[in-house]
């Protein structure tokens, strides 16, 4: 069962960066196995498509593409196969404490209230997860995967859907290019949740906006 919930922070503990006012040394983060904070991304020979704030991996095995909100800037980007899809965004967190508990207390807590449905929350390569189902257009209920990674000063979510949330071997090569992204947080500060903005390739340019 989920944590209980932190008490409700104050609006300054919101902003997750130092104010302007203070200085403080900048803390290297642990070495990690992945996904990986700008300072800690290892020299390797890997393609990754350049999204700003977010670097995922290339390959001829699953197309991407970039999530949009109603102001045509970009939230998330899509990984797809025909087993699947995982969404990956990053989120704001606090320079000291993860919130991918309380995140997924309360993702918990949505999906009981609008679906009755029984969850899980079992270990997987990256920590806990929180296993479900979502509706599908026209059919009927998929497996989903929610996915959390504290970094520093970041949060990284994947949603793996369809048949990949519930077979291992398919849901492998979302897994491993969930493991090879990069992170480029930047000094902004933010609220805590918001999204850290991302950007298009430098080589792509929206229908409409040449």
């Amino acid at each position: 069962m989920p944590g209980r919930r932190r008490q409700k922070r104050t609006d300054r503990s919101k902003i997750d960066a130092t104010p302007p006012w203070e200085t403080r040394a900048r803390h290297e983060p642990q070495p990690t196995t992945g996904p990986y904070d700008e300072r800690d991304a290892p020299e390797d020979d890997i393609a990754r498509v350049d999204l700003g704030a977010l670097q995922i991996p290339v390959s001829d095995q699953y197309d991407i593409r970039v999530d949009l909100n109603e102001a045509q800037q970009v939230i998330s980007a899509t990984l797809a196969t025909s087993d699947g899809t995982m969404q990956i965004g990053v989120f704001a967190a606090p320079r000291n404490e993860g919130i991918w508990d309380e995140v997924r207390a309360e993702i918990a807590d949505s999906l009981r209230e609008q679906r009755r449905q029984s969850l899980s929350e079992p270990d997987g390569p990256f920590g806990t997860e929180l296993h479900g189902t979502l509706p599908a257009e026209g059919g009927g209920p998929v497996p989903v995967r929610f996915i959390g990674v504290d970094g520093p000063r970041w949060f990284l979510r994947g949603l793996l859907a369809g048949p990949a949330a519930a077979d291992p071997k398919k849901a492998a090569l979302f897994e491993d290019a969930l493991r090879n992204c990069v992170v480029i947080r930047g000094a902004d500060p933010l609220p805590v949740r918001d999204p850290v903005p991302l950007q298009l390739p430098s080589d792509v340019t929206l229908p409409g906006t040449e």
